[in-house]
């Protein structure tokens, strides 16, 4: 391994666990995390929860799973470059969906309204009381008992009102400042994999179309190259060639723009990068780039009328589910009726986002279909 730099996280400048414990053998503090999560309920569920598909619309389109994977591998190349914690980047990577609900942006939009007069939902909180809470397989604590840097990773953003009951790890919300560059690297890897895999999936759906991406800058010119170097390829290795170029683009963009706003700050500690700006960043042509894909995707794929179509399935089965085991805690599995009896509403709201996309139709049709009684 890379030895890191003086600003990176490493086990003698973490702030530790909440529950302490023996140091663990023969891997670091930030692997054992990694472990901890891969092992977790929570990250096997991933499997069957989607992106912007459905689950059951197809076996080839991107899950939350194999997202994360891609971030992790991505976050890890420029975190080697950037002489960071890989297994921090890692580990934060892989965490970092860990308490998204079902059918992707929809099921927790819907979620959020029905949570609304009751604290509302961030999918980023979700993911950190998994870790803190939720999770139980450890017999000395609750959760995963997380070294304090994963699980800063791991909430990307937080309401005000909610980072004021999280304690140390809410504290940067309210001081106004920057989480670890390990932190920062693993968010911006999370939005180079979205976009360019939820291009590829578009693509592979036929929701969108080569023609309709040729106007896009960063897609236009790679697939420009590979067709003056490659004139007889194929359609799909076509798009593969140039999805795979654009990212690598970006890393490479990202790591030496990221190099240079370290090297203008005075970087000494990981107390320097928190007062500091966000480093980790794209340059400015390229963040410009990225902004028009994204808004490209936001217009022609996620707001195409097929996925429209899903989303509002999606959110209501997600609504009519709240309101069924809201008025009769009772239907939901026996261990949660315990939690229900003290707080109905973010019991429910739990068990809801642990759903994969084909339990929660499962239930909604145990719930509502009378050819299930």
């Amino acid at each position: 391994m890379v030895e890191v730099a003086i600003y990176a996280i490493t086990p003698r400048n973490s702030r530790g666990r909440a529950c302490r414990e023996a140091p663990p053998v023969g891997r670091s503090e930030f692997q054992r995390d990694r472990d901890r999560i891969i092992h977790s309920t929570a990250f096997r569920r991933l499997e069957y929860k989607t992106q912007v598909f459905v689950n059951h619309e197809g076996d080839l389109f991107r899950t939350r799973l194999t997202h994360s994977l891609e971030v992790a591998q991505i976050a890890r190349s420029v975190a080697r470059n950037l002489r960071l914690n890989e297994d921090l980047v890692e580990a934060i990577s892989l965490a970092h969906d860990l308490g998204h609900t079902p059918f992707g942006h929809a099921g927790q939009d819907a979620l959020h309204d029905c949570m609304k007069a009751h604290g509302g939902f961030e999918h980023n909180l979700q993911s950190l009381r998994v870790v803190d809470l939720l999770e139980q397989r450890y017999a000395a604590f609750d959760g995963l008992n997380l070294c304090f840097e994963t699980r800063e990773g791991i909430l990307k953003h937080c309401a005000l009102k909610n980072a004021r009951l999280l304690g140390d790890v809410g504290a940067r919300f309210i001081k106004r400042q920057r989480p670890s560059l390990e932190a920062q690297l693993a968010n911006v890897a999370d939005e180079i994999a979205y976009n360019n895999h939820d291009v590829d999936d578009g693509l592979r759906s036929g929701l969108l179309t080569v023609e309709q991406l040729g106007s896009i800058g960063i897609f236009s010119r790679h697939m420009k190259e590979v067709r003056q170097e490659h004139p007889r390829i194929d359609a799909r290795r076509l798009v593969h060639e140039t999805v795979r170029r654009m990212i690598g683009t970006l890393v490479i963009d990202l790591t030496r723009q990221s190099e240079k706003n370290i090297k203008a700050h005075p970087l000494r500690s990981i107390d320097d990068v928190r007062a500091a700006p966000a480093l980790i960043a794209f340059s400015p042509a390229i963040q410009r780039e990225q902004q028009e894909l994204k808004k490209f995707l936001s217009l022609n794929l996620y707001r195409h009328h097929q996925v429209a179509r899903m989303t509002n399935k999606a959110r209501r089965v997600v609504h009519d589910l709240f309101q069924a085991f809201f008025r009769e805690p009772q239907l939901m599995p026996p261990q949660y009726h315990a939690a229900a009896t003290a707080d109905t509403a973010r019991t429910v709201a739990d068990y809801i986002a642990g759903m994969t996309d084909r339990y929660a139709i499962r239930e909604y049709r145990r719930l509502f279909a009378v050819d299930e009684i």
